[in-house]
């Protein structure tokens, strides 16, 4: 029988009706016939199936429990119920239960093959479907880690093996490196990349009010605490949480961020009942870690536990080759964003760039392109200082 022809699985336990659904099927498709609901799941568990045929009644597991059971396995597999008309009541359950359709015994032939000619076309949807995701995906993966230099080559092969763990990670880089696109680089190319990512500056938060911010609170838990507040470790949950700036964290910030990362659980302000939460934690700064810590203004106990995977990003000024590409890139953005039509930059004002050494990383070099291009008289930047 060839290869490429369809495969059907017929989940049916009287052999006359095995055999009847085979020949009918045999001349388009690859039929695989099974006698059980459990034999049924055990074979979509190992794929490749295009539709199911599914009788109702069965021995031990009925026609619904196998439906749900393979539903479990795969959500999106045409199943088409084959069934006697007795059995109404749980062919309609089974349509609630996104069934793709009902034939009921005897059937017409012409009908039962129209149903799954409908079927295997929306199978092949679904696949199409998945295809040009993933291949949208694959296309934008890492588009915001702009660069081919060999640092962010190294970046980029780092991401790819880190991001499908659950393990913590420490990003640590001047100030407008881009460690907070790396690190949802991270997430979006994670197990989690379906679930929330939070991000939050610790610097930017006053000390009193970022414990309310990443646990939350109870209503009336402090002065105008006038309803209860879910925090980020919350929100976050099953996701990442982006601890940005971690090194601002007071000492007493610090210890219940060690408690967290330890137990698992946090608790709100003003609340007694520890919740549990499923997070990656991924936390950057650009601080000296050792000359902190030697100074006891940051827990090394907390250090370890964070620096479980480092990442270490490099200055643009150690990676140059990547500015004429930024220039490019960001000369994009805010002509799309300011409706402006510049075309490039001029070789002089290029080399100015280049020569310079971006004490504010790409973020400056950011701020210079738009406002170069927000200044542009022509179509062409000459001057960015």
């Amino acid at each position: 029988m060839p290869k490429n022809k369809p495969k059907i699985l017929i989940i049916e336990d009287e052999d006359v009706m095995q055999q009847t659904l085979k020949s009918i099927l045999k001349r388009d498709y690859d039929p695989r016939p099974v006698d059980s609901g459990f034999i049924g799941v055990e074979e979509v568990k190992k794929g490749d199936y295009s539709t199911i045929l599914l009788d109702l009644c069965l021995p031990k597991m009925d026609g619904v429990e196998t439906l749900k059971k393979i539903k479990e396995v795969d959500k999106n597999i045409p199943i088409i119920i084959v069934s006697a008309s007795k059995d109404i009541k749980s062919a309609v359950e089974c349509m609630k239960l996104s069934a793709f359709d009902y034939v009921s015994k005897p059937f017409e032939v012409d009908e039962l093959l129209a149903v799954i000619e409908k079927a295997q076309k929306l199978f092949d949807l679904q696949r199409e479907n998945n295809y040009l995701k993933e291949s949208l995906k694959e296309a934008t993966r890492y588009s915001d880690l702009i660069g081919e230099s060999e640092k962010i080559k190294k970046l980029r092969e780092m991401i790819k093996s880190i991001a499908p763990t659950p393990s913590t990670v420490l990003i640590t880089g001047e100030s407008g490196s881009g460690k907070e696109i790396v690190a949802k680089e991270i997430h979006a190319n994670s197990t989690r990349s379906n679930q929330p990512f939070i991000a939050i500056n610790c610097a930017a938060i006053p000390e009193n009010l970022l414990e309310s911010e990443l646990f939350g609170h109870e209503r009336g838990s402090f002065t105008g605490a006038v309803e209860r507040r879910i925090g980020k470790f919350e929100l976050a949950n099953y996701g990442t949480l982006f601890l940005d700036e971690i090194g601002c964290m007071s000492g007493a910030m610090q210890s219940k961020l060690l408690r967290v990362l330890e137990e698992r659980t946090i608790q709100r302000v003003g609340g007694n009942t520890p919740i549990s939460i499923d997070v990656r934690i991924i936390a950057a700064t650009n601080i000296d870690f050792e000359k902190e810590i030697s100074e006891k203004r940051f827990r090394q106990d907390l250090f370890y536990r964070l620096n479980v995977i480092p990442v270490a990003l490099a200055p643009l000024r150690e990676r140059k080759e990547d500015i004429p590409l930024f220039v490019e890139y960001f000369i994009g953005k805010f002509n799309a964003v300011l409706n402006k039509k510049v075309k490039g930059i001029s070789p002089e004002a290029l080399a100015q760039l280049i020569n310079y050494p971006f004490p504010g990383n790409v973020r400056e070099l950011q701020n210079l392109i738009e406002r170069a291009v927000v200044l542009c008289g022509g179509n062409m930047i000459k001057a960015v200082f």
